[in-house]
This record gives structure tokens, C-alpha cells and sequence, in this order.
């Protein structure tokens, strides 16, 4: 592989932004993407897969290139001068690369390669955290969170099938894979901007991992239900929900950002859901008047992500061990909350995408534990690991209010 110059510097620029200045990986790689128009889909590809790889990675190719943050220009070349040459590619005589020790740099990968936290590259706490919570099981959930996510469709029911979602993006040179265990996923076969494809304009699917689809279908939602969607966000599951209810009853849509369900309006216009109503939670007031009035209730509860770091690589270096703390008692005091819109006889699901049992089942049973959480009984629940699945950690509970 030939290294071009343009697209090195600006994947050191992206670096440079998300290791120094603390920027999200995802946001940096928009905005850097848009450096040059003449770039084609093959240079873009190799910016963010590389800026990806290199933000996974972090920790051990900074160990092996003996490096520290803040990482000044030349290091953040040294970074890149490890990973191209454990790829086997050519590093150039350019004057921002120093004389690479090639047998050097695979002497220490080799050696580093014994010890799980640089071999995973993770923090000591998260390691020593995801070690203490899961014992034997966290090495390979870790080994599995380090490969790149695929990129999973989901069809929209209201405009079309997934087979149809399939065609029609196969008219489009991108090939899928319908997944048999996910009624509405399809799988991408080879990486594609997907986004600017007529189907997605047209609103047939959303981009959703596959384990995230699994969760509106826990809630039991059916046409005519009044549903509340308590952590909406920017409404991945919320236009789920509209879909398997065929754009019947009333779905209300809250989330403490504003931006987010601005965002949830827009898609749903062009997914064509109509029964769709945002709530800006502003006050305790806004969910209060919901109380005893929802036949489901999802709680997609704000929480570590450990689940997708697969995606989100930058987190492992975000995520702080007192965030941790602060979550799960935020999770706490919204199932006590937010537990009180279910109405006698309705259900409710709380999930997270964490692999903490803290988060997860302990959260559920913490809750059962309560006066407000004797009013239901736990009727199944469903941890997805990323090991055995290949998606993001995910965990599900479907609870009912009893009557």
C-alpha cells in the first residue's frame, strides 16, 4: 500500500483532536472528512479506519512508540509510523517520520502482547473493573469489543420489507446478509455510505446494531398501545417501536436534550412515523403527569457503554471509574421514577448497552428490592454478549406491573 500525504496528515490531525483536546471520534471524523472534496470513497475509508484503529489501540502503540498525552505532532506520527508498520506497510521517507525501527517496533508488540491490558490496550481500572465483574468471561468480551462493528441495517416496516431493502440496495452495488435471528436486520457484506443511498433517503431503513434491535421488540408493543419511550434520545428504538406498531396509538418520545428529539422529528418524517410525539423533560412535572397512564414503558437507561466500545473506541479513554458510580445510581433513581407511568397490568424494559451486571441485572433486582419495585415481577430478561454474538453488549429486562 501506497501512503499518500494528504491523507496521513489528516488522519494525524483527526488524532490529534480526539487525544489532545478531548473530542468524540465520530464528530472528528465528520469534520475532517470534509477537508477535501476530491477525496473518494477509498481515501475516506482509509482516514476513519486508521484514526479507528489507532484510537483502539491507544494504549499499546503509545507504549510501544514510548510516548505520553498530551502527544505533540511528531509523537502522534510516531503513533502512526507503529500502526502502519505492524500492518506491514511501507512507512515514507518523509521528514515528519523518524527512521523507523521496524524490528524493534515488532519486538516489543511481541512482548507487550503477554499482558491482556496493553495486548486489549484498556486502562488498569477498567481492566481490573471488567475482571472483578465478569472473572474468566472479560478476556474474551474484551478481545471481542477490539474488532471492528459491522455496520447492521434495520428495516423499516412502515415503507418496506427487508428482502425489498435488500434489492434495493443490491440495485446500488451494496450487497447484505439477512440475518435469521434478527426478523428486520440486514448486514452489511463490505463497509459503504450507506447514507447515500436512495433507500435511505426514501426512509426504507435505519442503521441500528443488531443487538439494539432486539430490544423494542422485548417491550410486546401492539398497534393502538399508549407507549412511552423514557430515555428517547435521537429515537433509534422509538421508530422501531412506530414500525412494529404500524403507526397506531401513541408513542411519547422524552429526553432531557432537546437536540436529540429534533433530531428523533427528523427521522421520523422520513422513516414515515406518524405517532410520534417529543417531550423535553424540563422538569419532574413532565413525566409526572404520565404517571399510571402507559400500557409499555421502555427505559433505555442512560449508562457506561461499555457494550459498544466496539464502535465508540475513544470511550475506553473517556469513561472515568467515579462515572461509574454516578450512572448506576442515576439508573436507580430512574426506574423508581419512570416505573410509575406503567399502568396496573402494563410492562416495562429496562436496558442498557453495558456488560456490568451492576448496570444490569443487579440494577433489576436492587429495584425489585424496593417498595416501588415490589408493584412488578420480572418476567424474562436477555444479556447479549459481544463475544458470543459479534454485536454490542447489550442487556434487556422485561418487567410487568402487577394488576
Amino acid at each position: 500500500m501506497k501512503l499518500h500525504r494528504n491523507l496521513v496528515f489528516a488522519a494525524v490531525d483527526a488524532l490529534g483532536m480526539i487525544f489532545n483536546d478531548g473530542e468524540q471520534a465520530d464528530k472528528v471524523l465528520r469534520k475532517v472528512l470534509k477537508f477535501d472534496k476530491r477525496w473518494g470513497s477509498r481515501d475516506r475509508s482509509f482516514i476513519a479506519e486508521t484514526v479507528y484503529d489507532i484510537v483502539r489501540w491507544k494504549r499499546l502503540y503509545s507504549e510501544i512508540a514510548e510516548v505520553k498525552a498530551p502527544y505533540s505532532r511528531p509523537n502522534l506520527f510516531r503513533l502512526f509510523a507503529v500502526w502502519a508498520t505492524l500492518r506491514g506497510i511501507e512507512v515514507p521517507d518523509w521528514k515528519q517520520m523518524e527512521p523507523i525501527p521496524t524490528r524493534r517496533i515488532k519486538g516489543r508488540f511481541d512482548e507487550l502482547s503477554k499482558i491482556r491490558k496493553y495486548k486489549e490496550s484498556i486502562p488498569d481500572w477498567m481492566d481490573e473493573m471488567g475482571e472483578k465483574a465478569l472473572g474468566k468471561k472479560w478476556g474474551a468480551e474484551l478481545a471481542a469489543l477490539n474488532t471492528q462493528a459491522q455496520v447492521v441495517l434495520r428495516a423499516n416496516s412502515l415503507k418496506a420489507t427487508v428482502k425489498e431493502v435488500r434489492n434495493t440496495l443490491a440495485d446500488q452495488d451494496i450487497d447484505t446478509k439477512i440475518l435469521d435471528t434478527h426478523p428486520d436486520a440486514l448486514e452489511l457484506v463490505e463497509r459503504k455510505n450507506v447514507f447515500t443511498s436512495e433507500a435511505f433517503k426514501n426512509g426504507f431503513f435505519e442503521v441500528q446494531d443488531a443487538s439494539s434491535q432486539k430490544v423494542a421488540r422485548m417491550l410486546e408493543v401492539e398497534p393502538g398501545m399508549r407507549v412511552v419511550d423514557a430515555c428517547a434520545g435521537a429515537g433509534g428504538k422509538t421508530l422501531h417501536l412506530a414500525a412494529l406498531m404500524e403507526n397506531k396509538g401513541q408513542i411519547i418520545a422524552m429526553d432531557i436534550y432537546a437536540g436529540k428529539l429534533r433530531e428523533l422529528k427528523r427521522r421520523s418524517k422520513r422513516a414515515g412515523a406518524h405517532n410520534i410525539e417529543t417531550r423535553e423533560i424540563t422538569s419532574t412535572k413532565v413525566f409526572k403527569k404520565l404517571y399510571n397512564s402507559a400500557d409499555r414503558v421502555l427505559i433505555d437507561a442512560p449508562c457506561t457503554g461499555l457494550g459498544t466500545i466496539k464502535r465508540n473506541p475513544d470511550l475506553k479513554w473517556k469513561l472515568q471509574p467515579e462515572f461509574v458510580d454516578k450512572v448506576v445510581q442515576r439508573q436507580a433513581d430512574i426506574l423508581q421514577n419512570y416505573s410509575k407511568i406503567v399502568k396496573d397490568g402494563g410492562k416495562m424494559v429496562y436496558a442498557t448497552c453495558s456488560i456490568l451486571p451492576r448496570e444490569n441485572q443487579e440494577q433489576v433486582q436492587a429495584f425489585l428490592a424496593t417498595e416501588q419495585g415490589q408493584k412488578f415481577q420480572l418476567e424474562k430478561e436477555e444479556t447479549v454478549s459481544p463475544a458470543k454474538s459479534g454485536y454490542d453488549g447489550f442487556y434487556m429486562a422485561l418487567l410487568s406491573r402487577k394488576q
